[in-house]
């Protein structure tokens, strides 16, 4: 069985979970999700070819400012042998006029940051499901907005933050529900990742040796570079915290309280730049964004977590993921894992695969093969089948506005925090205390995760 049988052939159960009010635009366990997509950039572009893998998923229309990147999804389409969508296209505008459809179920949002929070109000507003990628929104404000809305339509949102799904994360997760760790005490996590190629480019390549960025470069150096002269924090947190957050049940019995943040100073980009392109005008800027940030949150349940945000420096990928309590630890940088009393030696870390492959979470056991060759070693399937099973069933997403928020709001607090002399911050509740009397559910069945 091929991942484009999946759908025909696996029964997802769906008690247990919240149903959305009998009002809703789309009928219960829906054959075919019909999706529309704002913005089909490289990041937009990897959901498409997801979505066009799958019977269950009509991918009505696209819109997106940029010919290029229309052209690239046609021959997407095209290699797929599938219909092609309605463009929109023209201005910042356009999506409005793809929300209009009453042929669409849910969006995909996979626009720069700062277009996000209206684009997904409107979307709730015009009865879709919201499917978002990172970051929600630019100001806590901003966050607040997104839940109002929510709180109005009660349109479900999910921010796509695919490394809750990634296998070593899951693993970990099931040996965490098992107490192999104890009670957790400690948690990090980040996005500690070499971008210095992709915030600069030549304009004939996403990732290269070019000194520019802005108008007439190619990919996220279009807008991305500029946040990091504008903006002092960590400007990507969720992939840290999301995973964190299913650790130590936030916003389902547990909360965060306050934060802190300190930035250092800022000179990787500079030296890179007077490496690639010396002669360039850029390697005068005065980046506002140190180069590693480091935010600390206390929980109310009296656990810690450190989130890091490091993309200036040279330096292999790494999440910097690290669960640790009362019997055990998981680090991911030393793909290491001890266990007190059944390691194998006494104050010696074991190989983390020996543990993760008798602790593989059950989902990933079962659906293996369907996650073949998506994106991020997989992940990139489980997320987006997580967001098209809540359509189908008319149920919530598996990471609810609530999470969405949660993770996301650590940007506009690390900066309050690092711009106030790193003073804390206090977490705001979206939940409004129902974090009190929520259970966790995600990933505890395959009822779309």
């Amino acid at each position: 069985m091929d991942r484009r049988q999946f759908v025909t052939n696996s029964a997802m159960a769906i008690a247990g979970l919240t149903i959305l009010p009998s009002g809703s635009l789309f009928a219960k366990n829906a054959d075919i999700v019909r999706l529309g997509y704002i913005g089909v950039g490289l990041r937009g572009r990897n959901h498409i070819g997801e979505g066009l893998l799958r019977d269950d998923v009509d991918i009505v229309a696209i819109c997106d400012i940029q010919e290029s990147s229309l052209k690239y999804c046609r021959e997407q389409f095209v290699k797929a042998q599938k219909k092609l969508p309605a463009e929109y296209t023209g201005g910042l505008d356009a999506y409005k006029k793809l929300l209009d459809r009453k042929d669409i179920d849910g969006v995909i949002i996979a626009t720069p940051w700062q277009f996000h929070k209206d684009q997904a109000i409107d979307a709730m507003r015009s009865g879709k499901y919201v499917g978002c990628e990172v970051i929600a929104g630019i100001t806590e404000q901003d966050h607040w907005d997104i839940l109002k809305a929510y709180d109005e339509t009660k349109m479900p949102y999910m921010t796509l933050e695919n490394v809750c799904y990634r296998r070593d994360v899951m693993a970990a997760l099931n040996m965490s529900r098992q107490k192999l760790f104890g009670e957790l005490i400690h948690l990090e996590g980040g996005y500690q990742h070499d971008l210095r190629g992709i915030f600069f480019n030549d304009g004939k390549s996403f990732y290269g040796k070019g000194g520019e960025f802005g108008p007439g470069t190619m990919g996220e150096s279009q807008w991305r570079t500029q946040w990091n002269i504008d903006r002092d924090g960590d400007i990507y947190p969720t992939h840290g915290a999301g995973p964190v957050m299913n650790y130590i049940d936030i916003n389902r019995g547990n909360s965060f309280v306050n934060l802190v943040s300190f930035s250092t100073k800022s000179r990787g980009l500079n030296a890179y730049l007077d490496k690639v392109a010396p002669s360039s005008k850029n390697s005068k800027i005065k980046f506002k964004n140190g180069d590693v940030t480091t935010t600390t949150i206390s929980c109310a349940n009296g656990e810690t977590v450190t989130l890091s945000h490091d993309t200036h420096l040279p330096r292999p990928y790494s999440l910097g993921f690290r669960v640790q309590g009362t019997e055990g630890i998981w680090m991911d940088v030393a793909n290491a894992v001890y266990i007190e009393g059944k390691s194998k030696n006494t104050d010696q870390w074991d190989k983390a695969s020996e543990w993760f492959e008798k602790y593989d979470h059950p989902l990933w056991k079962k659906y293996e093969k369907y996650a073949e060759g998506a994106g991020h070693g997989g992940m990139d399937w489980f997320v987006f089948n997580g967001f098209v099973e809540a359509v189908k069933q008319k149920k919530q997403t598996p990471i609810d506005v609530y999470d969405s928020l949660t993770m996301s709001v650590i940007t506009p607090l690390s900066e309050k925090s690092i711009a106030d002399g790193n003073k804390p911050q206090k977490f705001p509740d979206f939940t409004r205390g129902k974090w009190k009397d929520r259970k966790n559910t995600f990933a505890l069945d395959d009822s779309g995760f």
